[in-house]
């Protein structure tokens, strides 16, 4: 059986991958990339972050997806009968980069395979893992290509990239169901000729349908926009017909959406992803570190999915340099609890989301802009901040804000009142 010794293997080319694969690889060490899929492949999570470009900076990838031409996303919109919310990241709290791209996934992780590959990372495609054995650190890794051939690979160290795939929580029972509600959406890209129609496209907008039930919308520069629905599963059952039938009755139940979607191409038929949130029992192992979604994956709504995963590929990178230098890494300390500090943060601001309370906060008459700098802050990703209250005190911090805004609210109704002749 063919046998090969690389220093990391890396498992899944994703933004994940790729981003620990390149910064491994500059420190030094013999990487490989193994992908069970063939690329270009679709994926959801097309709306990115700001605070993941640092990532993609260290990777030595912006340069390449600047080149790719892909829209410039300079906030987030909220939109709630007829009222809007708007976001512009060069306002938030926290100092950093104040735009980044909203993406046709398989265009954006295509170039970013591509640049490692460029950069000395070999990348095998349509390669399965179907095994794993580890002795202390060491693994032996055994993987089949798509014409069934068997090998090895024997690594002194594993970073599982391999997003909803989930390779190593799989292989050594490492799966835990999420606290967080089944949802489901449907989807899909549209031709987007009435694209005039709105005040995008250099930035996500996010409707508030109805409640817990919200629609994505995400321009790309091609022309193409990307919609879905989402929510609780039960909200679908209502509606019948085929997939297309489906979210076409949905689109004009929406009336910040229906004439501008009006009968526009599909660019496919629309598709249905339900129960994603899934999450791991532990972060990392001997021999092992599981990064992006394999960690936690949470919900869609703030588009955490991308940056959680190259900030995660990120510092697993270093550690695992640190690692192979001969240092003893506390990976409790110096990869769990910093990875679970953001992905805290953003299942607070996910489950506020769901339960009402950005609804009052974000759609409050008389906004405090210091506040929503801060509130900016999380949703540009910058969830590792502590001198930012709303993430310190993530928590509670949203509950307290939206009780003040209701008292102030309820005094303002009341003074109004009690003014009327």
């Amino acid at each position: 059986m063919k046998t090969e010794q690389v220093d990391v293997l890396v498992i899944g080319a994703g933004p994940s991958g790729t981003v620990a694969a390149s910064i491994v690889n500059k420190a030094g060490f013999k990487v490989k990339i193994v992908e069970k899929l063939r690329f270009p492949r679709f994926v959801i999570g097309e709306s990115l972050l700001p605070r993941c470009m640092e990532a993609l900076t260290e990777a030595g990838f912006i340069d390449a997806v600047k080149s790719c031409g892909f829209q410039e996303k300079f906030g987030a919109k909220f939109v709630k009968n007829g009222k809007v919310c708007d976001y512009f990241f060069a306002d938030q709290f926290t100092p950093g980069w104040s735009w980044t791209w909203q993406v046709p996934r398989e265009e954006f992780d295509q170039k970013l395979a591509d640049t490692v590959e460029e950069m000395g990372v070999p990348v095998s495609y349509e390669t399965t893992v179907t095994g794993i054995e580890f002795n202390g650190s060491d693994s032996v890794t055994t993987v089949e290509d798509k014409e069934g051939n068997v090998s090895q690979i024997r690594a002194r160290f594993i970073i599982d990239g391999s997003g909803y795939g989930r390779v190593i929580p799989k292989l050594f029972d490492l799966d835990r169901p999420s606290h967080l509600p089944s949802r489901k959406t449907l989807f899909t890209h549209v031709v987007d000729v009435k694209r005039s129609m709105s005040d995008e496209p250099n930035r996500i907008t996010i409707i508030v349908h109805q409640k817990g039930i919200w629609i994505w919308v995400i321009p790309f520069s091609n022309g193409k926009t990307s919609v879905g629905f989402v929510g609780e599963p039960e909200f679908f059952d209502k509606v019948s017909g085929t997939l297309e039938e489906q979210l076409r009755a949905l689109i004009d139940t929406e009336p910040y959406l229906s004439e501008r979607m009006k009968d526009v191409d599909f660019v496919f038929e629309p598709r249905i992803l339900q129960s994603w949130s899934a999450t791991s029992s532990t972060f990392f192992g001997d021999g092992f570190v599981l990064t992006g979604n394999v960690t936690e994956f949470l919900d869609p709504v703030f588009s955490s999915g991308v940056t959680l995963a190259t900030v995660s590929s990120q510092l697993a990178a270093h550690l695992v340099i640190r690692k192979l230098h001969g240092e003893n890494i506390d990976w409790n300390k110096e990869y769990t609890e910093p990875m679970m500090q953001g992905v805290d943060t953003f299942r607070s601001y996910v489950n506020a989301w769901y339960d009402g309370t950005l609804d009052t906060i974000f759609f409050a008459d008389r906004p405090n802009q210091e506040i929503k700098n801060m509130i900016c802050s999380v949703l540009a990703g910058y969830v590792w901040d502590l001198n930012n209250p709303y993430v310190k005190d993530h928590a509670n911090a949203l509950k307290k804000l939206a009780r003040l805004i209701h008292l102030e609210e309820g005094i303002t109704a009341a003074q109004s009142m009690t003014s009327k002749p």
